[in-house]
């Protein structure tokens, strides 16, 4: 038998916690024996004493099994179950693309995902933007979505990972969100309860990025590799750019239409198709379902070429709940702002940088994103045809299309846009969209 006070003391000492303390901590965050007050202490000892990589196994390990966990023998699926997460960003519509992409090529997708929160957008808020669409299915239905789709895209529910959902509520108000070692578990606890095969992290760097600096990105990233790879979970990590907005596009509904339009060939922006790619062919290789990344890539081009993708994507849609030719009529459904027009710049040039966080932020402002957890969502709003870094702008290039539903609200949000994005005279460097891949042998 442990003492709360005891466990919270010797990680407070610099002690290495063993398994069984750590377990004992974490059922009691489920059974409510352990207060806020001390959550709040042992995530703040953390954050000043670090944990070792077996004390970051064992605290993923022990929030997997607070809750159930997602088994699949039973449905004898014929393809590896594979999945994909991502710190956050800007215009990061990558899921609702790769899922359907992966799915086409033979791999099945459980997605468990969150909702958007400050500057960085949630993929459950954008397919809300789609009537009728389910994103808390009961369990079985999940699994039968899983089994005739290949993919699903739906919140993360009671069962799963509990001890999350309190430990978070902690760390976000003690300032305690920030360590990488809590930030590995609240992650692999809730991907490791999906019974996944593989996975594959997207790690954001940059000024829209959750970590602030490139070597904090790549400290979280060898974490999560290396813990998801001790617990059984074959894990790769992409560090990728989020000094821009990676998509064309910003807001809920804008975004699933953009994701529509990726997927049909009607329009595919050059930044979001690499790192979308690149993810996808990380997914397939992880799962087994390629041996090299050019049988990936040409596998990946086929789905999209053949129109495969788009079809899996408007299956999973009306498997979900939503319009059956949603794909097909998607302007019928998808909510539009009252006003819509372009953001000009103050003087013409070339766009040399972005606060991408304060267009994200700018999309808040819209009523397209949260301060608080529980604000309500416009997902009419938001950015579109947003300019790249190194384009030439002026009368006849606008920074951007603002949608907005008031004049007031439209003209609060041009300021931003042009106080957030940096015109010169000069094409700056161009930097790659994928900056590094960290594997199980480089995480250590």
């Amino acid at each position: 038998m442990f003492l709360t006070q005891e466990i919270i003391r010797n990680k407070r000492d610099g002690k290495t916690l063993s398994e069984d303390e750590i377990r004992f901590f974490i059922n009691g965050i489920c059974d409510n024996s352990v207060s806020e007050g001390q959550i709040a202490a042992l995530a703040m000892a953390i954050c000043f004493r670090d944990m070792t990589m077996d004390e970051r196994v064992a605290l993923t390990l022990a929030m997997r099994d607070s809750g159930s966990r997602l088994h699949w023998g039973d449905l004898n699926l014929n393809g590896p179950l594979v999945d994909k997460h991502s710190t956050g960003g800007v215009g990061d519509v990558t899921s609702l693309m790769l899922g359907p992409m992966v799915a086409a090529c033979g791999g099945y997708v459980p997605m468990i995902s969150g909702r958007g929160l400050g500057h960085t957008g949630g993929t459950l808020d954008k397919l809300e933007s789609i009537p009728g669409l389910n994103i808390f299915p009961e369990d079985e239905r999940f699994r039968d979505i899983i089994r005739q789709v290949g993919v699903a895209i739906i919140g993360q529910t009671r069962s799963l990972a509990p001890a999350d959902k309190r430990f978070y509520a902690t760390r976000d108000i003690t300032a305690t969100v920030d360590s990488i070692p809590l930030i590995t578990a609240s992650i692999l606890c809730k991907k490791l309860a999906e019974g996944l095969d593989a996975l594959v992290m997207d790690v954001k760097m940059g000024s829209g990025a959750f970590m602030p600096t490139y070597a904090l990105s790549e400290q979280l990233a060898q974490s999560i590799v290396s813990v998801a790879n001790r617990a059984g979970c074959r894990t790769t990590a992409l560090l990728t750019d989020m000094n821009q907005v990676l998509a064309s596009s910003a807001g809920n509904a804008l975004e699933v239409r953009e994701a529509v339009r990726f997927l049909t060939g009607e329009h595919r922006n050059s930044r979001l198709y690499d790192v979308n790619m690149s993810l996808c062919i990380e997914m397939l290789q992880a799962g087994r379902l390629a041996e090299t990344p050019d049988v990936a890539r040409q596998r990946l081009q086929a789905v999209l070429d053949s129109g495969r993708a788009a079809e899996v994507f408007g299956r999973m849609v009306a498997a979900q709940g939503g319009p059956t030719d949603f794909v097909e009529q998607m302007d019928a459904y998808l909510p539009v702002a009252v006003l819509s027009k372009p953001v000009f710049p103050v003087r013409s040039g070339i766009v040399t940088a972005m606060d991408t966080r304060a267009l994200g932020m700018a999309v808040v402002a819209l009523g397209g994103g949260r301060r608080q957890a529980g604000d309500a969502i416009d997902h009419s709003v938001g950015l579109d045809a947003v300019v790249s870094v190194g384009e030439s702008v002026g009368a006849s290039r606008p920074l951007a299309v603002i949608h907005a539903n008031s004049e007031t609200v439209w003209q609060a949000a041009a300021l931003a846009v042009q106080t957030a994005i940096s015109i010169g005279d000069e094409s700056p460097i161009a930097m790659p969209m994928v900056y590094r891949c960290i594997g199980a042998d480089q995480a250590d």
